[in-house]
């Protein structure tokens, strides 16, 4: 540069001037020259060096600026700018597409290789190329450098000083809101450290594409398009927000503070046993060496249920002994395996009428029930006519032939929530959806073969359970109807013991309704049946309140109506059934034996069971009346702590479940809360075409009967053991700080086995809890090979969501309790 000042100044002043006078200008303007290269060198230094620390100071400013707003006490979930652009959650977050998540871990380099070059370009642009770059080129650094005009910085002061900017920057946002990681379980260090903003910005568009691609089993990869980096400053603010919303706007953190406080004896065990706690997340646990389970069963196995070692010794199987829970003493901790041409599940509704034969491939039923429209094979599919034992015609018209028969049944305003006995492949309460009303079927792992999981596969709610030596694990006086249709179940017998445990769990002033062959057919045994059940139901002072018959379907329905009083019963000259002993607790219905006795009905206006709930769908908002005496699980009034909780999964289902998961909810059926409180997050998805199993374990407060009284179903579980369902029947399983409170009794690899077990392939589990349990399950979803979707960490709480895939283990590992 000195040399083009020198020869400018040369040529600007030579002429025909004597020689002497030449050389005095000559020299004179060569010191001028020398004064004029030496300011043009050092004071634009300077001036570089001053604009590029106000520029680092600036994009500094603008991060601290863009933090301080994220964490503002403002209302609300997420922000609207938070899931304009696909909605992505706070803090430590991981979004990944379908497509990603069957790329090679070279794939990913080459992605990354891509963003490496979009750089490059825009520092070619403005010619300069600096080498504080890591490499990676995807990062915060290559964004904020170009984003704040870093592309003129020069040689090895700029490069130290953009390092030192690029450092600042990126430190920011972990002391505020956690760490920010991108990656699949496969995904290298730099997915997991590192994200490229505007990819989390677009991915959920990209998952829900994907998913529809796999639901016509299409692998079909689209090439993520080359995000432009804008120089925008606002742009760049706006992108920020919505990875990293307020902490207010993050439901974690407000659903924390209330849920450490839900359950007094789960809060005390979290302090009290915090390092065991820790400790139990052991590095063997995270490194688990998964094996496919070898048992009888094959793909249907249920550990409690296919338990032989137990089953080949009871004394009698008299009263279905053998169809009960025996668990394991150890719970098995690996994998079942998948049946051979597995396909993801039809969407619901087709799905009701038709699933894939090889996802249950079992002819047994169609053979035997097939002329009664049960279910037939038709080519790949298993068909579903919507027939039943006692609606060969269709369940639609027998559906209505019932409320036609006691209008007061009302479908889907008065009766809402009912219990189906025996339900076969519950065509019953598949065509009740239709009706508005939610109906719990259960059929036990009997020579019926697979009826529960054709069921569970059309997207039809049931349950694996029987009724043999022990109470139904529900609440009592929830169900408002309670259904029979040739159930096969032996009411009349020892006392009526049976039937006493339908008259437990169904609500005062319900309708047992019973289709079955004595109501209307004249056999010697029929009509012997029938007098049993005439002189049984009148001692337990059920009103018979009509017998019709169903010319199309020729058969007839018996419908009883269960007291709303003890008037009948203190009128009764024999306490023949006996009522039970005040020292009966009547919600207690966990491995409970039966009893063959009543509960009084409780008629104090201020008692749960006293009145009938409000109609469906007002019942759903409203909390129930009998809460007004009582302190709620959060530690408020009930009625308060009711609609907070309402109004909190509101939020964090429409805000954050819906919008910055990246699920295709249309693909969702069948979802499982592994431990409700008052039904809220069910409750938040009512308008989606989805069902709710709500399960309150058994070591938290008892709060099923709040579930049913709002129109919702739900059940009593110990997560310690296997649950009464078939492999791969729930699309979602959503478990809110569950695996913290039971790591204290059971290690978390068998509950993570079960999930595994429960979860569909390309099923998601969300899971919130303590950062500490969140990082371990993580580790434990990564060894399963899943999909991490996304995870989030803040404040020693977390949110993880992950996407199980078609991965099974190669060695088998043989379960001695499980081989016939």
């Amino acid at each position: 540069m000195a040399m083009a000042k020198y020869s400018r100044v040369d040529g600007r002043k030579s002429s025909s001037y004597c020689s002497t006078a030449v050389i005095v200008v000559f020299v004179a303007f060569c010191l001028v020259g020398i004064w004029m290269f030496m300011s043009s060198s050092v004071v634009p230094l300077e001036n570089s060096d001053l604009s590029s620390q106000e520029t680092r100071n600036e994009a500094k400013q603008t991060l601290q600026e863009g933090v301080s707003k994220q964490f503002d006490d403002t209302s609300g979930d997420i922000s609207e700018d938070a899931t304009r652009e696909g909605g992505t959650m706070p803090g430590k977050v991981s979004l990944n597409t379908d497509e990603e998540s069957r790329k090679s871990v070279e794939e990913n380099q080459e992605e990354n290789h891509g963003n490496d070059s979009s750089d490059e370009k825009t520092d070619s642009e403005n010619e300069q190329k600096t080498d504080g770059d890591d490499g990676s080129g995807n990062g915060k650094d290559g964004e904020m450098d170009s984003r704040e005009g870093e592309s003129n910085l020069e040689s090895g002061q700029a490069e130290n000083e953009g390092g030192e900017m690029n450092n600042n920057v990126q430190a920011e946002p972990e002391e505020n809101s956690g760490e920010i990681r991108s990656g699949s379980a496969e995904g290298g260090k730099n997915n997991d450290e590192e994200v490229s903003e505007d990819k989390i910005k677009h991915v959920d568009k990209e998952d829900i594409s994907t998913e529809e691609n796999n639901e016509k089993n299409q692998d079909e990869n689209s090439e993520p398009s080359a995000v432009e980096n804008s120089a925008e400053s606002e742009e760049n603010n706006q992108t920020s927000n919505e990875i990293l919303p307020t902490a207010a706007q993050s439901e974690i953190l407000t659903e924390s503070t209330t849920q450490n406080g839900a359950w007094s004896t789960q809060a005390e065990e979290s302090q009290n046993e915090k390092k065991s706690q820790q400790a139990s997340i052991s590095n063997e646990e995270n490194d688990h060496q998964w094996k496919v389970c070898k048992s009888t069963a094959g793909p249907d196995y249920i550990p409690c249920l296919d338990n032989w070692q137990v089953i080949r010794k009871l004394p009698s199987t008299k009263h279905y002994e053998h169809r009960e829970r025996h668990c394991p003493s150890e719970p098995p901790t690996c994998l079942v395996p998948l049946p051979e041409g597995y396909k993801r599940s039809i969407k619901w509704p087709k799905s009701r009428d038709k699933i894939w034969y090889y996802n249950v491939p079992h002819t047994k039923l169609a053979e035997v029930k097939g002329h009664q429209n049960w279910v037939k094979v038709t080519g790949e599919y298993l068909t579903f006519p919507g027939g039943g034992t006692q609606f060969k015609n269709g369940a639609l018209h027998y559906i209505d032939f019932l409320q036609q028969s006691v209008p007061d049944i009302a479908w889907g305003k008065r009766s809402r929530v009912i219990l189906d006995v025996g339900c076969g492949v519950a065509s019953f309460g598949g065509y009740l959806f239709e009706r508005d009303v939610l109906a719990m079927s259960f059929a036990p792992k009997d020579e019926h073969e697979a009826q529960v999981q054709f069921a569970l596969e059309r997207g039809i709610p049931a349950i694996l359970n029987v009724m043999g030596t022990k109470r139904l694990p529900f609440p009592s006086s929830v169900f408002d109807v309670v259904h029979c249709a040739r159930c096969r179940v032996p009411w009349h017998v020892e006392g009526g013991k049976l039937l006493l445990e339908l008259n437990r769990v169904l609500r005062p002033g319900g309708y047992f309704i019973w289709s079955a062959t004595p109501v209307y057919q004249k056999l010697p045994e029929d009509v012997g049946i029938w007098q049993e059940m005439s002189r049984l139901t009148k001692s337990m002072c059920w009103d018979m309140v009509t017998v019709k018959k169903d010319r199309l379907n020729a058969v007839g329905a018996a419908i009883y109506q269960k007291p709303a009083s003890n008037d009948c019963y203190n009128k009764r000259s024999k306490n023949v059934p006996p009522l039970c002993e005040e020292s009966d607790d009547p919600n207690a219905a966990w491995n409970v034996s039966l009893q063959a006795c009543m509960h009084k009905v409780l008629e104090d206006s201020t008692e749960r069971g006293s009145l009938w709930p409000a109609q469906w769908p007002e019942r759903l908002e409203q909390p129930p009346y009998w809460l007004n005496s009582q302190i709620g699980v959060y530690g408020k009034a009930a009625q308060e702590d009711f609609t907070a909780d309402y109004n909190h999964w509101k939020t964090v289902v429409s805000e954050s479940y819906l919008k910055g998961m990246g699920i295709d909810w249309s693909s969702v059926r069948n979802v499982m809360d592994m431990k409700a409180v008052y039904g809220g997050f069910a409750a938040a998805l009512k308008d989606l075409k989805v069902w709710v199993m709500n399960v309150v374990p058994i070591d938290a407060a008892d709060t099923l009967p709040v579930i049913y009284e709002r129109g919702l179903f739900g059940i009593h579980h110990d997560w310690c053991e296997s649950f009464n369902t078939y492999p791969r029947t729930y699309d979602v399983l959503h478990a809110d700080h569950l695996f913290s409170s039971i790591q204290n009794r059971c290690k978390l690899v068998t509950v993570i086995a079960e999930v595994d077990r429960i979860l569909r392939p390309e099923g998601k589990l969300i899971v919130r809890d303590k950062a500490e349990t969140i990082s371990a399950v993580e580790s434990m979803a990564k060894s399963l090979q899943w999909e991490i979707r996304m995870i989030y960490s803040k404040d020693g709480e977390g949110l993880l969501c992950v996407r199980k895939k078609f991965w099974r283990p190669t060695v088998e590992e043989p379960i001695k309790s499980a081989i016939v």
